[in-house]
């Protein structure tokens, strides 16, 4: 899953220009690699703690920091990246809030989360009903697509590219993962909106201020022509 999700990372952002791009959490993605912005950060929450075991770290981390106060100044952030930030955030309408914020008008963020209409939603839901103690996220929830879709755009930010992927459900053995590469190719086709995996990608828009009814203008008062005087010849004088 790591590796589709790198894919994915690596094909949205290569085509976003700017100069400074940050990602939150989820150290396991390099998700700035592909992209050629001058400044790129690497954020982990102050309580960050790994939920896969097995995936070693693969961009340096920048700094440590609250995601609901992020240490940057209003409209300065070119691209920020959100591999299950939202999901493992303690307030993920503050958080996104907070994203708005420090994003430049015209700027995107990318967002990445675990659809709960899937098989991995299934086994989200079973391991909270104590069938299985596996959990995919056992420290986040998962949020819809639609639900996410409706919050950018309370925050004027507009959806501008998405798509769905991983449709094989969680295994544990790499040859049964194998075996079930015919569900991707099928899962494309017939259900594309049950991948275990969404993007979303969104674009800061700033409405601009428009005058309402017509623009009345002063008018201005003709001026009077000045006066010409003409002047006296010398055979005008009197006694010429």
């Amino acid at each position: 899953m790591l590796d589709w999700e790198q894919a994915q990372l690596d094909r949205l952002v290569a085509d976003i220009f700017g100069f400074h791009a940050l990602q939150l959490g989820m150290p396991e993605l390099d998700g700035l690699r592909a992209n050629r912005m001058q400044h790129r950060w690497l954020a982990l929450d102050a309580a960050y703690q790994d939920w896969t075991t097995t995936a070693p770290m693969q961009a340096p981390t920048s700094l440590r920091c609250d995601f609901e106060a992020l240490p940057f100044p209003n409209n300065s952030l070119d691209l920020v990246l959100m591999p299950h930030a939202l999901e493992l955030a303690k307030d993920p309408h503050h958080t996104l809030r907070e994203v708005e914020r420090v994003l430049m008008p015209e700027g995107r963020v990318v967002i990445a989360g675990f659809n709960p209409a899937s098989l991995w939603g299934m086994w989200q839901r079973m391991g909270r009903w104590g069938v299985n103690s596996a959990l995919v996220l056992p420290q986040g929830e998962f949020i819809t697509y639609w639900r996410l879709r409706d919050w950018l755009r309370l925050l004027d930010l507009e959806v501008e590219d998405g798509c769905f992927g991983f449709y094989r459900p969680m295994v544990r053995h790499e040859t049964q993962l194998q075996r079930l590469r015919w569900m991707e190719r099928a899962g494309e086709k017939w259900w594309p909106v049950l991948g275990a995996v969404y993007f979303v990608v969104a674009r800061k828009r700033v409405r601009s201020m428009r005058m309402v009814g017509k623009l009345k203008r002063p008018r201005l008062a003709p001026a009077a022509a000045p006066a010409v005087v003409a002047q006296r010849g010398i055979h005008d004088l009197p006694g010429a």
